[in-house]
């Protein structure tokens, strides 16, 4: 993974789109319709782990040897999204171990009521979630240990059981 510079700009159609370094990916509308969105949810769990940590005063490109899946900064430092092996090569403080599980459908950023529903259904299993979202996905981060299971009750909430 390399970090470049991230530009936003708006095609002839006024539709938005992203410019990473020499690409460019234009904004599909994504669905908004949440009963659209439930039904086409396709969950997938992906093999590996990751954890959530925190290195004060980071900046972005810092540490993208480590392939972070992601990044933000917050008032106490940079948080990173790091795979797992990564982040204990460091022997740095981490979250426990989660699994992410990605949504298949492609959701708008303006769609309504997606994330609630997906947290509310894994909330009544007892199971956290914390979801970033992507240009054309949703991400959700489960602790390692509910994956399965929070892969379940995503596939019940679209109806793929």
């Amino acid at each position: 993974m390399s970090w470049k510079s991230l530009h936003r700009s708006r095609d002839d159609a006024g539709h938005a789109a992203v410019l990473l370094g020499d690409s460019v990916t234009a904004s599909a509308p994504g669905e908004t319709d949440l009963s659209r969105l439930l039904a086409r949810l396709s969950p997938l769990l992906l093999p590996q782990e990751f954890v959530f940590c925190c290195v004060a005063g980071g900046s972005y490109g810092d540490f993208a040897e480590l392939a972070p899946l992601a990044a933000f900064h917050e008032a106490e430092g940079l948080t990173l999204l790091l795979p797992a092996a990564s982040a204990a090569e460091r022997h740095w403080p981490t979250s426990p171990p989660m699994r992410c599980i990605s949504l298949g459908v492609q959701s708008s950023l303006e769609a309504v009521g997606l994330t609630a529903a997906v947290a509310s259904a894994l909330a009544a299993h007892g199971i956290a979630a914390n979801v970033v979202a992507a240009f054309h996905h949703d991400h959700l981060f489960v602790p390692a240990a509910s994956a399965d299971d929070a892969l379940a009750v995503l596939q019940g909430l679209s109806g793929e059981q």
